[in-house]
């Protein structure tokens, strides 16, 4: 079964004054980070693009990535377009990370590709609050497709569904960069 990864970093970053992908953090770039985080936790890693699209390929070097023509729309839009690439492949599940999260780790991300099922919704916790990464199985690709809409993403869907939360604040942070 392959677990495959999935960056969203389409937004134009306006509350931070640009695309975040193209954000230098710690000596590279927070698309890269992203990626590597991904990867080295064993899941190939697709980034999701939109502002600034072909700069944020030029700084990055060697990302796969896809385009989302509707990123304005907000997250939900890239999440669909993410899901609808992976579709066709033979990903049996999709660990999502936001690229503005640099404090989520491989080691978090392996605690919730251990759960990985075609069935499975999985998200990482931290105290109380359910946190990135989130782990989509292949059989929820389309609920979860279908009621992502504007910036909320997967959240209706996940709030409406049983979900394993898997402990990870030991090891990661989910705090979202939005201002320099």
């Amino acid at each position: 079964m392959t677990t495959a990864g999935l960056v969203l970093a389409a937004g134009a970053g306006r509350r931070y004054g640009m695309p975040k992908a193209l954000v230098h953090y710690e000596g590279r770039l927070l698309v890269q980070r992203a990626v590597a985080v991904l990867e080295s936790a064993g899941c190939p890693a697709t980034v999701v693009l939109g502002a600034a699209a072909e700069e944020v390929r030029a700084a990055a070097g060697d990302l796969v990535s896809i385009t989302n023509p509707d990123w304005d729309t907000g997250m939900g839009s890239s999440l669909r377009a993410g899901l609808r690439h992976l579709a066709g492949t033979d990903a049996t599940a999709a660990v999502i990370l936001l690229v503005d999260m640099p404090g989520v780790t491989p080691e978090a991300v392996r605690r919730i590709v251990a759960h990985a099922r075609p069935d499975a919704l999985v998200t990482g916790g931290y105290g109380d609050r359910r946190g990135h990464p989130v782990l989509i199985g292949r059989d929820h690709w389309n609920g979860v497709a279908a009621t992502a809409t504007g910036d909320r993403g997967a959240r209706d869907y996940l709030r409406a569904n049983q979900v394993m939360v898997i402990p990870v604040g030991d090891i990661a942070d989910d705090t979202d960069i939005d201002f320099p």
